[in-house]
Formats: C-alpha cells, sequence, structure tokens
C-alpha cells in the first residue's frame, strides 16, 4: 500500500532550475521550444509522474511557457470564472525571488492561460491576470495586449502556448534580477494537478516561499 508522505519531499529543498534564453519568443503561429527548453520534473522528488510536457523560455521582452497535454479521455473543459476547476495553467511569477515572506509582493503576478473559453462559443484561448488571494500589495495594471496565448485542441488533448510580456511583470530585469520565484498549477479533469513546486494541500496559490527558483541563463 502506498503512503502518501506528511512532508512533500519538494518542501524539504530550496530548489532551484534553468530557464533558457530564447532570441524571439513570439510570433503569429506562437512558439516552438525544443527539447532543451522543458522545465525538469520536480515531482519526481514525491515518485509523481509528469501529466503534461512543460516548456519555458525567456529574453528582455518577457517570459514563454508551452504545454503539451495529451491522454485525455474527457473534453476540454474551460470558464474564466472557475479556474480552479477548469482544464488549464496558471502561472506565478515573482521579479525578485523573494522565499522569506508568506504573502505576495507587488512583484508577484498569478496569470491564467486556458485552451478555450473564450469567444462567441467557447471555444478561442484564454489569457488574464488574476489577483493573488491574501497579497499585501497587487501588481500594477497590465497593459492591454500583453498577454498573448494560441492553442491547438485534438482528440486526447491539447497544445497551450503562451507569451507574457515584460510590461505585464512589474519588476521585470533580468539584468539586475537573473532569477524569478516561479510556480506553476496544470489542471486537467482526466490527469489531475501537476505543479512545479508543492501542490495541494499546501497553500502554494498564495504563498511565495514555497515557490521554486527559475535561473534566466543564456
Amino acid at each position: 500500500m502506498n503512503i502518501e508522505p506528511l512532508i512533500p519531499g519538494r518542501f524539504l529543498f530550496r530548489l532551484a532550475i534553468p530557464c533558457r534564453y530564447r532570441k524571439t519568443l513570439w510570433s503569429t503561429k506562437g512558439i516552438s521550444l525544443r527539447d532543451s527548453y522543458k522545465l525538469e520534473n520536480l515531482g519526481e522528488l514525491e515518485n509523481k509522474s509528469e501529466a503534461a510536457d512543460i516548456r519555458a523560455a525567456w529574453n528582455e521582452t518577457g517570459f514563454a511557457i508551452s504545454v503539451n497535454v495529451v491522454g485525455k479521455k474527457q473534453p476540454i473543459w474551460c470558464r474564466p470564472t472557475r479556474p480552479e476547476d477548469s482544464d488549464g495553467l496558471q502561472v506565478w511569477i515573482d521579479t525578485r525571488d523573494v522565499h522569506n515572506v508568506h504573502r505576495a509582493s507587488r512583484f508577484c503576478h498569478r496569470f491564467l492561460f486556458m485552451p478555450v473559453g473564450s469567444g462567441r462559443n467557447l471555444e478561442q484561448p484564454v489569457a488574464q491576470w488574476l489577483p493573488i488571494n491574501r497579497a499585501r500589495q497587487q501588481p500594477q495594471a497590465i497593459p492591454e495586449n500583453s498577454l498573448k496565448v494560441r492553442s491547438e485542441t485534438r482528440p486526447d488533448g491539447y497544445l497551450l502556448e503562451a507569451f507574457i510580456g515584460a510590461e505585464a511583470l512589474s519588476g521585470f530585469e533580468p539584468a539586475e534580477h537573473p532569477k524569478l520565484g516561479f510556480n506553476y498549477s496544470l489542471t486537467d479533469r482526466d490527469l489531475g494537478q501537476q505543479t512545479l513546486s508543492v501542490g495541494s494541500p499546501m497553500r502554494f496559490e498564495e504563498d511565495p516561499s514555497l515557490w521554486v527558483t527559475l535561473e534566466l541563463v543564456r
């Protein structure tokens, strides 16, 4: 019988992983990140397999991330008003990578990306900013069109690609601050939840001390 440990393995370490530089992050065709941009599966510390392939890249213009989900049996279900229940990706970024506080600062950001859920027939992808619960301060309002998203839906899953412009990230200064506090949560009604750092029931959604360090490398 498998028994879940009381303390997740990812909670026991201060974890840091590389995120590689890419000269061009976004085009009308989205992004095509090679295998070398794949983010490490830190869930292996708890013997958890990946539900999806997740890759990320950065440059001075912003941050890009892609999600490839396969193995779904149920239709994709997305509602912007119910992000915790919808199929899709949430991303948290702290441009100051602070790990000794438990409430978000104005440098902490939360974004939601979903493969469908907008448009007349809810068939268009979704990209939006969300507030962080219990934050001491919220970041400045993001400019219009600073978030980009595209998706390809398939019978057994989807490809989701997103771009967060530097103007949407308060304090994003890679030359002076080459580390980001970072976490993602991929939610899927078939495949469950996949997170980079510790997942539920720990309050990773609002506690920056639980996020991973993303090292911006060239």
